[in-house]
């Protein structure tokens, strides 16, 4: 297991699965603050294209910093960074999922000239200043209404919403993130919640931590890399529409959304998953 040292001192690990291409790409884990396996081979993309599995800070193999303000999204893009030097590489193909939009957001706010391609998926991006309302995730719910599990499901996500639901109600919405409530989509979810560190994840979004929005947001519409945004026709977290928002803002991004999927694209449909990001990957967004 590889590791390297942040720029304060904390000893990080990374994961290599696969072959494939002309460099690695750079894996970023949301949750935010899980560790990289539950990326596992992304649904068959390491058959393709070696991988690269960040564990951030305190999360997998890596090192807690010493303070918990050492957690902060836009902290961490100095991590990516030193991977980046760690890797010797000059520049980085680099895919972040769902909270770790925000962080990759930030590394390429910070280091544009060190990004060669960006891959969004299901992903955050307050780091520009976009956010997603509840209310669409309200819309997404919506979408779910004839699977047999609605009528349970529809309550739990209120009393999340209005700050009131147990650990109970959580196990209940994960049924939102995948496209099919089946085997694999179970243990994905039991796996996350498992991992889950809330105290990190509190950290991660800490105050101060989107202050630099309008900066960042200024860097990435001129940033000179393809951007490929994927999003799942039933996520709430992004909709589609908003996924689509987060593309226009690069003048390179395009939009791809994979029908049946949610908020784990490679879990609901691996195939497809691998055939958009692999095929990006391969020069259609060069």
């Amino acid at each position: 297991m590889p590791t390297f040292d942040a720029p304060d001192g904390t000893r990080l690990a990374y994961h290599r699965k696969g072959s494939g291409g002309d460099q690695p790409l750079v894996c970023v884990p949301g949750g935010p603050m899980t560790p990289s396996a539950y990326f596992g081979d992304l649904g068959g993309l390491a058959a393709r294209r070696e991988l690269v599995l960040l564990d951030l800070r305190g999360t997998g193999d890596s090192a807690r910093p010493a303070e918990l303000a050492g957690f902060r999204v836009d902290r961490q893009a100095e991590d990516i960074e030193a991977l980046r030097a760690a890797l010797g590489l000059e520049r980085l193909d680099l895919l972040g999922h769902s909270a770790s939009g925000d962080l990759v957001l930030a590394y390429a706010a910070r280091y544009p000239e060190r990004v060669r391609s960006l891959v969004l998926v299901c992903a955050r991006a307050r780091t520009a200043g976009i956010d997603f309302p509840v209310e669409r995730r309200r819309e997404a719910l919506e979408l779910r209404r004839d699977e047999p599990w609605y009528e349970d499901v529809r309550p739990a996500f209120e009393r999340a919403v209005s700050g009131e639901a147990d650990d109970a109600d959580f196990a209940l919405l994960d049924r939102l993130s995948y496209g099919r409530w089946d085997t694999a989509a179970r243990t994905h979810a039991a796996a996350c919640a498992e991992w889950f560190d809330e105290e990190a994840a509190a950290a991660y979004l800490a105050p101060g931590a989107f202050d630099g929005a309008d900066a960042a947001r200024a860097v990435l519409t001129g940033l000179d890399a393809p951007v490929l945004v994927v999003s799942g026709e039933l996520d709430g977290s992004p909709r589609p529409d908003s996924a689509a928002e987060v593309a226009g803002l690069f003048p390179r991004g395009e939009h791809v959304v994979q029908a049946g999927a949610a908020h784990n694209p490679w879990v609901d449909g691996p195939d497809d998953f691998v055939r958009t990001v692999a095929g990006f990957l391969a020069g259609g967004g060069r």
